[in-house]
């Protein structure tokens, strides 16, 4: 199991606001070792997936999704935040542990049937990860898996994501 890698991981007190324990990645990416062990654990997860396309989400998403895409040799798609992709997008609004925003992705990311794996850095509540779920839906993509380096199990975001299956690297069962 890859439980090791907490200790990589950063808790940052009251961050973006008080009450939040932002966990914080930057220390693990930090690290050649630890960056390579998460990639890999990825890649023997999925290498026999067949994989069309690796989605991940704004921002901390890329970092951990172009890089399995690359290794996997799929395509990646970024989901981001509104006005951010330059043509005709599908957007959907989602709430967040302290606000709510808006996801698009290109109308034209992928065809219909396309295999999808889902990536993000961290599941919480799951409003994120919902409004992923339904811009690829809205795509008519197949996704196979929707996949976090970081799970917060006391906020209970899999609850919201019941549809789709879930894996974590690292969990936390309490703030």
């Amino acid at each position: 199991m890859t439980e090791h890698l907490k200790e990589f991981i950063r808790a940052v007190p009251d961050f973006p606001k008080k009450g939040i324990m932002f966990r914080d990645i930057t220390t693990l990416i930090g690290s050649g070792e630890k960056f390579k062990s998460v990639i890999d654990e990825l890649v023997k997860r999925y290498e026999k997936s067949n994989i069309d396309y690796i989605v991940s989400i704004e921002s901390r998403g890329f970092i951990f999704g172009s890089v399995l895409a690359y290794v996997l040799g799929c395509g990646f798609i970024p989901v981001r935040k509104k006005g951010k992709l330059p043509c005709d997008t599908y957007e959907v609004s989602y709430g967040l542990e302290y606000g709510t925003d808006i996801l698009t992705i290109h109308k034209d990311a992928f065809q219909k049937g396309k295999r999808v794996l889902l990536l993000d850095d961290l599941l919480a509540t799951g409003g994120t990860t919902r409004a992923g779920i339904e811009l690829v839906n809205k795509l008519g993509g197949k996704i196979v898996e929707a996949v976090f380096v970081i799970e917060l199990e006391f906020l209970k975001g899999r609850e919201k994501i019941k549809d789709v299956p879930v894996f974590s690297l690292v969990k936390y069962d309490k703030e």
